[in-house]
């Protein structure tokens, strides 16, 4: 087990994407990268101005603050701009016998979410990349048992992706909080489990090396 310290600010590097801790200076970089053409974003929560894409990254850094959550820039490298952003959330501690709370051990599971790109690079490499570089963080380093993902039940394109990179759908949660759009939203939960993250990540690899 990783002491409770390391759950926080990393640097993931891949051949195509950096996921950088977030900083308030990313703001202007993020609001670029969010006024790119935004019909994908029904489902998602990206913020539209700088006073909203200020509170979004403050939240996150609250967060990161009390080691609720990790929040990234996702940079492309190939153009060196900041695409993006996503964050690991919602940390787990199951009550193991014997095994000590989250101030002595690290997470048994965690969530990735918070995911959104710039519409330019949404069907290249980096959000293939970024999920790999996520998995192998959760899974190699903080030795979580599961990854959880989840969306808006309607939100097709989001599904897929998940299912994409190895999500098997647990269920959906009918009613479970508000949607983007306003209404009452059911949510699809997606989880990976330690045992299938070999089989995940040989095939997450070879879709990098391929592309």
């Amino acid at each position: 087990m990783i002491p409770p310290a390391e759950i926080g600010p990393a640097t993931l590097t891949g051949q195509a994407v950096r996921l950088d801790p977030l900083r308030l200076d990313h703001i202007p970089l993020l609001l670029a990268a969010a006024s790119e053409e935004r019909a994908t974003y029904d489902w998602t929560l990206v913020p539209h101005d700088e006073a909203a894409m200020r509170e979004y990254v403050e939240g996150a850094l609250d967060l990161a603050a009390n080691r609720e959550a990790v929040p990234f820039a996702t940079v492309d490298l190939a153009s060196g701009r900041v695409v993006g952003s996503t964050r690991f959330a919602n940390f787990e501690y199951l009550p193991w016998p014997g095994v000590g709370g989250p101030a002595e051990r690290g997470p048994d599971g965690v969530e990735i979410g918070w995911t959104w790109l710039a519409a330019s690079a949404q069907r290249g490499p980096v959000n293939t990349e970024a999920k790999l570089l996520m998995l192998r963080h959760a899974f190699d380093y903080w030795g979580v048992r599961v990854v959880r993902l989840k969306t808006d039940r309607r939100n097709a394109r989001s599904r897929a992706a998940i299912e994409r990179i190895g999500g098997k759908l647990d269920g959906v949660l009918r009613g479970h909080t508000v949607a983007r759009d306003g209404a009452l939203r059911d949510t699809a939960f997606y989880s990976i489990m330690e045992s299938e993250w070999p089989a995940v990540r040989a095939s997450l690899e070879e879709r990098v090396t391929r592309r």
